[in-house]
């Protein structure tokens, strides 16, 4: 079993991998979208974000200009940035924490 160190930092190469992925996609899909080229779809875009991209993903937005405006999309980004702060904020309790290790065990089970 991996020790607490060994799993922050594993935590923290794929926090900082996918971001990375996710600004990367943005600005590539706006490139594609300047040059008239085949685009990312969004529903990628949105899963990359899903996966912990969303700073990378949200930092691309702004700081491209790249689907600023376009609903419901940037309404789903920003729903997904909610649910990972609620969620890290739950995690960051204790009981909560036992309780979703108990639950993932039972599932697994």
């Amino acid at each position: 079993m991996p020790d607490d160190f060994t799993i922050v930092l594993i935590a923290a190469a794929y926090i900082g991998i996918i971001n990375i992925v996710g600004f990367l996609a943005f600005a590539w899909d706006k490139h594609c979208a300047v040059q008239d080229r085949r685009r990312i779809p969004e529903s990628e875009l949105l899963s990359i974000a899903f996966l912990g991209g969303t700073i990378g993903s949200i930092s691309a937005q702004h700081l491209l200009r790249h689907k600023t405006r376009k609903q419901p999309f940037k309404s789903s980004l920003y729903g997904i940035a909610v649910l990972q702060v609620l969620l890290i904020f739950t995690l960051s309790i204790p009981e909560a924490r036992q309780f979703g290790a108990q639950f993932i065990g039972s599932l697994i089970r």
